[in-house]
């Protein structure tokens, strides 16, 4: 027998021993694996957290700023109708009597402070009289023939609509062109 025979029978740990750590190092690199993976899944899932997050807040942003910019449609639409009221008084006032026209004069003022402060609060007025007829801001109430204009044109409007900061409150009631 030779001396390496001799060894190898001496120490059969060895060989065994190389063989364990070839299976530990198997096992660790599978686990290294493993952990990479999860790892990955939990920076995806936290990126998609964070959207997430950052999507909810920026709605959340939004519905409040809506909210404070048309907190005031529903109490606006009730006031309306008072202008509507003020409007029509002043136009059908005689200024023939002499009583008449300090009355007159003071629906003007008073209208004028109604118009202003209405302004004040982004509520604009909707007259589209001789304009293009615009279903967005505007109802049709009737169609007249007129060769005068264009066809679907505004001849009239029965009542004024009104936009609250750029958002349709009331449409204005028209009258529409049409050819003959």
């Amino acid at each position: 027998m030779t001396d390496e025979q001799k060894q190898d029978i001496e120490n059969p740990e060895v060989e065994l021993g190389e063989q364990e750590l070839q299976e530990s190092v198997d096992d660790i690199t599978q686990q290294i694996a493993a952990l990479e993976e999860q790892l990955a899944a939990s920076k995806d899932q936290l990126l998609r957290m964070t959207a997430e997050i950052q999507n909810t807040r920026r709605r959340a942003e939004q519905d409040v700023e809506k909210a404070h910019k048309f907190a005031l449609e529903k109490f606006a639409l009730e006031l309306l109708p008072v202008l509507d009221s003020l409007e029509r008084g002043v136009e059908l006032s005689n200024t023939e009597h002499e009583s008449v026209v300090a009355i007159k004069e003071g629906m003007e003022l008073t209208l004028k402070i109604f118009k202003d402060v209405l302004k004040k609060f982004q509520i604009e007025e909707v007259n589209p009289e001789g304009e293009p007829f615009n279903p967005d801001t505007q109802q049709a109430m009737a169609m007249e023939p007129n060769d005068n204009v264009e066809p679907n044109t505004v001849l009239k409007v029965f009542q004024k609509g009104y936009m609250l900061s750029g958002r349709l409150l009331r449409p204005a009631m028209v009258v529409v062109s049409k050819a003959s």
